[in-house]
């Protein structure tokens, strides 16, 4: 089977040893403990890992190098998926802390709590960095583009999607080729092949997006750096 959190993927692996199971990622399937080695994961479960759950440092460091003189930097996550909140909380703190920022954690766990969790949060922090959720960044991506715009808070998520509906920048794998990823190894284990021996597949390359239009809302200027390394640039 298929899953879609790393919750998920644990909680069928604790209760089958002979189902095989195919899980879709965001963690490091090491560091999250699915499997002892990416090459052969061994036993009934083997799938394919977006890394966006280990991006934290890298969105603190994009913000802080769009908004040198931010102070604190807020983190939205989704607590009832309480593996994926634990990894960007650990993250995003140790890279803030680094950086001399402080670090504000806003909660929401479905559509009715995001507006509330972001209601007033701009008077606080600078900036606002998303968890990769189902609910937060596919769904309801416009709500938060627009919210954020409304805060007056500069905001990074892992999907294209985000930035491309309305969010100031994006950085991370695709949702999408991860998920096909995933079929095609439930493809080729009806065939007959074993999930032990398909090597747990990460994701390799990321994408940055930058929306100007979005910029121009927030009254912000990208620096050139940031331009010329964004692999897209939405005006």
């Amino acid at each position: 089977m298929s899953l879609d959190t790393l919750a998920a993927a644990r909680a069928a692996k604790a209760v089958t040893t002979a189902v095989p199971i195919v899980f879709a990622t965001g963690a490091d399937p090491v560091r999250a403990r699915l499997v002892e080695s990416l090459n052969r994961p061994s036993g009934n479960i083997t799938g394919i890992s977006s890394m966006n759950l280990e991006l934290g440092s890298k969105w603190v460091g994009l913000l802080h190098e769009l908004l040198p003189a931010a102070k604190r930097i807020a983190i939205l996550v989704n607590i009832e998926n309480a593996d994926a909140a634990r990894l960007i909380i650990t993250d995003t703190q140790e890279a803030a802390f680094s950086m001399g920022l402080q670090t504000e954690f806003v909660f929401a766990s479905n559509e009715g709590e995001i507006e509330p969790a972001l209601s007033g949060l701009g008077a606080r922090s600078q900036a606002l960095i998303i968890q990769p959720d189902v609910a937060f960044q596919l769904k309801n991506r416009e709500e938060f583009a627009a919210l954020a715009i409304r805060e007056k808070l500069p905001a990074i998520a892992a999907t294209e999607e985000f930035a491309k509906g309305g969010g100031l920048m994006s950085y991370g794998s695709s949702f999408i080729e991860v998920h096909r990823l995933a079929g095609t190894y439930v493809g080729r284990i009806l065939k007959g092949e074993k999930p032990g021996d398909l090597p747990v597949q990460r994701a390799t390359k990321f994408d940055f997006v930058i929306n100007l239009e979005t910029a121009k809302a927030l009254g912000l200027t990208i620096p050139p750096t940031l331009l010329a390394r964004a692999d897209e640039v939405i005006e």
